[in-house]
C-alpha cells in the first residue's frame, strides 16, 4: 500500500494518525518475515550449533526422519489393538460390575428373538442370527473403543444383504421344494450371506491400512437418518407376506416396495385367519411394551423384556393348540445345538460381492462410528475412528467364518444398553452368555415359535427409526439444505432401494457442498473510522474509502468452479471489459467505483484453497489491471 496517494510510513512515537481524512491517514507498514525475524526472532544462534560439524547435522537430520518411520513397540501397539488392555486395569469392579451384568443380561434376551427375526430378513434359517448375535460381539468386546455400543444384527443390513442374497440365490420358480431342496438352498443362500460379510470386512480392513476413518465425515447425519428411516419403511413392507400368512416371492431391485405392496394386495384374499390373528395379537402386546419402555425408561430399573415374553407366549400357545398342523401356521423349527464347522466362505463371485459389500461396510462404518461418537461425547470419552474400522472389519471377516451375515452396532441395542446401565464392554459378555446359552441348551424351546412372531418383532424394533421423521420441523427451521438432504436421500431410498439411495444422498450432499461455494458475496471493504480495521461498505456508514483504492474481501475456495464467478466479479467491481454489465450484485454501495481505481487489493484470507485454474485466473486478473 506504500503507492497509494498520501501514503507514509507507520507514525512515529510522539505522532498521532490521522485518520479522519482518507487522504492524510498513515497506514501501519507490511510487518514482514525478515522485520517479524529482526523484532521477534533469535536473530543469534547458539554458537555450538553454528560450531556442528557437517557430518553431525547430516547424521541428526537421518535420524530424524529414521526415529518418526520406525514404528511404536510391540507394546503400545498391542495396546492400541486391545482396548481393554487399557480400560480393564482402571475398571471399578464395585461400582460397574452390576449395572453391565444387568445391562448385558438384558442385551442378550432381546438378542435372541431379534437375531432370529432379522435372519428372516436376510433369507437364512433363523439360527444363523443367533450366530450372528454372539462371534461379533465377542469380538467387538475385544476391539471396539465404544463403551455403549451394542452390535449384532441390524435392520438395515439385514434387509440389504437380503435382497442380495435373493438376487444371487433365487428360489426357483416352481416354489414347492422338498426337504433336502431346500436345505441347498438355505446353504446356498448361508454361503452367499456369509461372503458378503467377509467381503465387508475386508473392505474395512483395507480402509482401516489406508487409515480411512475420516470417511464417516462424508456421510453426514441427514443422510443416515434419512437411509435407516427410509430402510424402516422397507422392512415394514417386506414383513407384510409373513404377517398375513402369504407365501410370496421377495422382491428386489428398484421400486422393490411398491412391487411388494401391489403383490400383497393382490393375494390378500388367500391371507391365512391364523397367521393373521397371531401378528395382531403379538403386535397389541409389543408396541404398548415398547411405549412404557419409552415413557417410564427413568423409573423402571430395566427395561421389560417384551419380545422375550412374546416369544414364550407365542410358542406355549402354539405347542399347546397344534396350530403348525391344524392351521399351516409357518414356525421355526429345530435350532441346530452348538456352533457350525468353521469354514471360508465361497468367493466364486468376488466382484459381485464386492458391489454388493461396499455399500454395506459403508453403512456399517458409517452407523457405528455416529453411534459412538453420541454416546462418547455425552459420557465424556474419546474413540478411536480408524480402530472401529478395524474392530468391525476383524469382526465380520472372522465372523464370516462362522456362517454368520453382516453385522454392525444397533439404535435399539444400543438404547437399551445405556438404559439398562451398561458402563463398558464388558456387557457384551454377559450378553453373549444369554446367547451361548440358548445356543447350547434352549434351543428347543424355540421349536414352535411361529415365524410370525418374529415379523411383528422386526416391525416394533423399527419404532425409533420411523419416530426420526419427527425431527424434520426443526430440521427445516435450522437449515433447509439439511432438509433437502434428508428428504431427497429418504425419496431415494424409498423409491430405489436402499444401497442406490445411500449413493444418491452421499452424491446430493456432496453437490450441496459445492453449490454452496458458487453462492458468493464478494464484499466490497472500507476503513473504519478511528481504526486500522476494514469493515464491509455496507455494515456501517462510518467507513471511509481511499479515492483510487478497491479492497475486495473473497470469501471462498478459488478453484476451478468459481474461478468463472470470481472473474466476473472482479470485472463488476474494476470496471474490465464488458462481463461486469451481468454479474450479480455485492455488498458495496452504489458509487463505490465512481472514481477511476488505480490500486486493488484482494483479500484472500477466505479462500480456503485454489487450484491451477484459479491461479491462472488471479495471474491472468493482474496482468489486465496492469
Amino acid at each position: 500500500m506504500s503507492g497509494l496517494p498520501g501514503a507514509s510510513t507507520c507514525p512515529g512515537p510522539g505522532e498521532a494518525s490521522h485518520l479522519k481524512s482518507p487522504l492524510g491517514a498513515k497506514f501501519r507498514e507490511p510487518l514482514t518475515e525478515a522485520r517479524f525475524q529482526q523484532l521477534f526472532g533469535d536473530a543469534e544462534q547458539e554458537p555450538e550449533l553454528l560450531a556442528e560439524p557437517r557430518w553431525s547435522r547430516l547424521r541428526r537430520l537421518w535420524r530424524g526422519p529414521a526415529r518418526a518411520c520406525s514404528g511404536p513397540g510391540p507394546w503400545p501397539l498391542l495396546r492400541a489393538r486391545l482396548p481393554p488392555l487399557r480400560w480393564l486395569p482402571h475398571y471399578r469392579w464395585r461400582a460397574w460390575l452390576l449395572g453391565d451384568a444387568v445391562a448385558g443380561v438384558t442385551v442378550g434376551v432381546v438378542h435372541v428373538p431379534q437375531g432370529m427375526a432379522f435372519a428372516l430378513l436376510t433369507s437364512v434359517p433363523p439360527v444363523f442370527g443367533l450366530y450372528t448375535s454372539f462371534f461379533p460381539v465377542l469380538i467387538y468386546t475385544l476391539l471396539g473403543t465404544g463403551r455403549h455400543l451394542s452390535t449384532g444384527t441390524f435392520a438395515v443390513l439385514s434387509l440389504m444383504t437380503g435382497s442380495a442374497v435373493e438376487r444371487l440365490v433365487p428360489e426357483p420358480l416352481e416354489g414347492n421344494l422338498s426337504g433336502t431342496e431346500r436345505e441347498q438352498l438355505d446353504a446356498q443362500r448361508v454361503g452367499a450371506a456369509a461372503a458378503m460379510a467377509f467381503g465387508s470386512g475386508a473392505l474395512m480392513l483395507g480402509m482401516f491400512a489406508l487409515q480411512l476413518g475420516v470417511l464417516a465425515t462424508f456421510l453426514s447425519e441427514p443422510v443416515v437418518k434419512a437411509l435407516t428411516s427410509g430402510a424402516a419403511l422397507h422392512v415394514l413392507v417386506s414383513q407384510l407376506p409373513s404377517l398375513l400368512g402369504l407365501p410370496l416371492p421377495r422382491q428386489i431391485g428398484c421400486f422393490a416396495l411398491f412391487k411388494t405392496l401391489a403383490a400383497v394386495l393382490a393375494a390378500l384374499p388367500r391371507s391365512s385367519p391364523a397367521e393373521l390373528t397371531v401378528s395382531a395379537l403379538s403386535l397389541a402386546l409389543l408396541v404398548p411394551v415398547k411405549e412404557l419402555n419409552v415413557r417410564f425408561r427413568d423409573r423402571l430399573p430395566t427395561p421389560i423384556p417384551g419380545e422375550i415374553v412374546m416369544v414364550l407366549l407365542a410358542s406355549v400357545l402354539c405347542f399347546t393348540s397344534s396350530l403348525d398342523t391344524r392351521y399351516n401356521v409357518q414356525i421355526v423349527g429345530l435350532l441346530p445345538g452348538g456352533f457350525p464347522q468353521p469354514l471360508l466362505p465361497s468367493l466364486a463371485e468376488l466382484p459381485t460381492i464386492l458391489a454388493d459389500s461396499l455399500p454395506m461396510a459403508l453403512v456399517t462404518f458409517a452407523v457405528s462410528a455416529s453411534l459412538a461418537s453420541i454416546y462418547a461425547d455425552k459420557y465424556s470419552y474419546t474413540i478411536d475412528s480408524n480402530q472401529e474400522l478395524f474392530a468391525h472389519g476383524v469382526s465380520n471377516l472372522i465372523s464370516s467364518l462362522f456362517s454368520c451375515f453382516p453385522n454392525s452396532a444397533t439404535l435399539a441395542t444400543t438404547s437399551l444398553l445405556v438404559d439398562a446401565g451398561g458402563n463398558t464392554q464388558l456387557a457384551g459378555l454377559f450378553s453373549c452368555m444369554v446367547v451361548l446359552s440358548v445356543l447350547l441348551w434352549l434351543g428347543p424351546f424355540f421349536y414352535y415359535l411361529p415365524k410370525a412372531v418374529l415379523a411383528c418383532i422386526n416391525i416394533s424394533s423399527m419404532r425409533q427409526m420411523f419416530f426420526q421423521m419427527r425431527e424434520l420441523p426443526q430440521l427445516w427451521r435450522i437449515s433447509r439444505v439439511d432438509f433437502a438432504v434428508w428428504m431427497v436421500t429418504w425419496v431415494a431410498v424409498v423409491t430405489l432401494s436402499v444401497d442406490l439411495g445411500l449413493a444418491v444422498g452421499v452424491v446430493f450432499s456432496m453437490m450441496t457442498v459445492v453449490c454452496r461455494t458458487q453462492r458468493v458475496q464478494c464484499r466490497a471493504l472500507g476503513l473504519a473510522e478511528g481504526t486500522e480495521l476494514y469493515r464491509p461498505l455496507r455494515e456501517s456508514h462510518k467507513l471511509l474509502q481511499v479515492p483510487g483504492l478497491c479492497i475486495l474481501s473473497y470469501p471462498t475456495p478459488l478453484y476451478f468452479g468459481t474461478r468463472g464467478q470470481f472473474r466476473r466479479i472482479l470485472e463488476w467491481h474494476l470496471g474490465l471489459g464488458e462481463g461486469g454489465k451481468e454479474a450479480p450484485k455485492t455488498d458495496g454501495p452504489p458509487d463505490a467505483v465512481a472514481e477511476p481505481v488505480r490500486v486493488v487489493v484482494l483479500d484472500c484470507s477466505g479462500v480456503t484453497f485454489a487450484d491451477a485454474a484459479g491461479a491462472r485466473e488471479v495471474v491472468q486478473l493482474a496482468s489486465r489491471c496492469r
